[in-house]
């Protein structure tokens, strides 16, 4: 597989997750929602990452630390809303954060995070092209 594949891969793995945020939403399943959110970011910051550095992404989630291994240059409130979005991974898979997570993942906190995760995502997109 060359470079172009692997990039191709994860931006379209990427789109997938999206996607299915975007279907979770719209059924009122918003921690899910949020799941995928974070797991559309992750992919499309580790397209950003190989294009970049010519070498496979590393196994990490925390979209912080990811972003800044990429050199992608985002601002502070990227980087908290980022740091925010990273919980979303945890939080829909561990037990003891599950409850807690689904209570806070109401409608209007759900919509609030998809407008910022929507337009992050569409950032990162851009450096792929």
């Amino acid at each position: 597989m060359t470079a172009v594949d692997i990039i191709k891969y994860w931006r379209d793995s990427a789109a997938d997750a999206f996607d299915t945020s975007e279907k979770l939403f719209s059924v009122g399943k918003y921690q899910h929602c949020l799941f995928f959110l974070h797991l559309a970011l992750e992919k499309v910051i580790k397209a950003v990452y190989i294009q970049k550095k010519a070498e496979a992404a590393p196994p990490i989630h925390d979209l912080v630390r990811l972003s800044e291994r990429a050199e992608i240059q985002i601002g502070i409130e990227e980087k908290e809303d980022l740091a925010e979005i990273s919980t979303f991974n945890i939080a829909a898979r561990y037990d003891d954060y599950k409850l807690q997570f689904y209570k806070k993942a109401t409608f209007e906190y759900t919509t609030g995070w998809f407008g910022k995760s929507k337009k992050l995502y569409g950032k990162f997109l851009l450096l792929l092209s």
